[in-house]
């Protein structure tokens, strides 16, 4: 009963300290709420529209203008210039007023009437990724469709499964928002321990159960309540707002969003002994951010990720975490398809919480030794 009570007042105490701190509860709050909004809103046309091309004509054939109508009448792209030199087209993409350059040579209608091969050069400006997928598709598409023969030796459909708008916002964000929620609770929980060692580095005392087992049980409990109604904010709900495909289903997504936030709080905490200052939490996670990203295979294939660094990855509970909920919200997995990844997250919320646990104990004696020194 007394552990029960010392539990439950260590988690009054966290919840009251989090409310009272401002910069925790832009981290707890705004942070899990607000992000998933901004993404999905800036996502939510899915695709790049009518990207504006320059047309280099140098063919000036019936075949080549019926390319470009075809290419014009793409929903992604618009010829917006037409230009007679290379020179002319690269300052229009300098400018900032088209994003690629289409080039039909000379020889394209002659290549054609020939029976040979055909080429049309794309240029594309590579820094908008988006961009360079609307104008390279579009073009590989009407060149299959104008290459094809009248009879073709293998009918085919091409019908697009799980991610079913080709669109930008399905691909990334179910695994952005999943990344959220363990960077809200590093910086969260970084500025609480960063706050909790000022006070004593300024002599002023922590109540016992702030650094017993007890106290960090009731802690975690205190984030594992907020950080619940967070999670559901963003798997249930923004999805819906948007129109984002989610093929999870409920019981499901609870089985393995349970040790996904367990191990986000544990790892969190273990975290946070690295944490002096309220601040020192900021660079960690400014730091860690995009690595984590590309760890967990989101937008990077794993296999061109190498050994060493898939075997530092296992040890972030984000790369479980994002890898299970993907599968599950744009593929409709089961929890058996995802095993390896729900064992992992297992097996990291036991090894935080012992490493917890023992922070726990290591810190508060740290403390209190030097408190009883000092007082002497």
């Amino acid at each position: 009963m007394k552990t029960l009570n010392a539990i439950f007042d260590a988690w009054l105490d966290e919840l009251k300290m989090i409310v009272k701190d401002e910069g925790v509860m832009l981290f707890f709050l705004f942070l899990p709420i607000g992000y998933p909004l901004i993404y999905s809103w800036i996502y939510n046309n899915e695709v790049a529209r009518e990207v504006p091309v320059v047309l280099i004509d140098n063919s000036h054939s019936a075949k080549s203008r019926e390319f470009a109508q075809k290419y014009d009448a793409s929903p992604d792209v618009c010829i917006a210039y037409r230009s007679g030199n290379m020179a002319e087209a690269k300052s229009l993409i300098g400018r900032g007023e088209a994003f690629g350059i289409i080039y039909i040579p000379h020889d394209f209608d002659k290549s054609l009437g020939r029976h040979t091969q055909a080429h049309i050069s794309v240029y594309c400006d590579m820094s908008y990724m988006l961009a360079y997928k609307a104008i390279y598709q579009t073009a590989t598409a009407v060149s299959s469709e104008m290459g094809s023969t009248d009879v073709a030796p293998l009918l085919f459909e091409e019908v697009p499964i799980f991610n079913v708008t080709g669109g930008y916002g399905n691909f990334i964000i179910p695994g952005v928002v999943i990344l959220i929620i363990q960077q809200a609770l590093l910086l969260g929980v970084g500025m609480i321990a960063g706050t909790r060692r000022e006070k004593l580095r300024y002599g002023r005392a922590l109540r016992d159960q702030e650094w017993k087992i007890s106290g960090m049980i009731g802690h975690s409990l205190a984030y594992l309540m907020l950080f619940s109604v967070m999670l559901a904010w963003i798997t249930l709900i923004v999805p819906r707002i948007f129109g984002f495909v989610s093929l999870v289903h409920g019981p499901t997504l609870f089985h393995f969003l349970v040790p996904y936030l367990l191990a986000c709080i544990f790892f969190a905490i273990t975290v946070s002994s690295f944490v002096r200052y309220r601040e020192s939490v900021m660079l960690i996670v400014v730091f860690t951010s995009l690595p984590m990203l590309f760890l967990c295979g989101l937008s990077w294939p794993l296999s061109n990720i190498s050994g060493f660094w898939q075997g530092i990855s296992y040890a972030f509970p984000s790369t479980f975490g994002v890898r299970g909920f993907v599968r599950m919200s744009s593929m409709g997995a089961e929890l058996a398809d995802v095993e390896h990844e729900y064992l992992g997250l297992w097996i990291q919320t036991i090894i935080y919480f012992l490493i917890s646990c023992t922070i726990y104990q290591l810190r508060g004696r740290f403390f209190y030794k030097n408190q009883d020194s000092t007082t002497k």
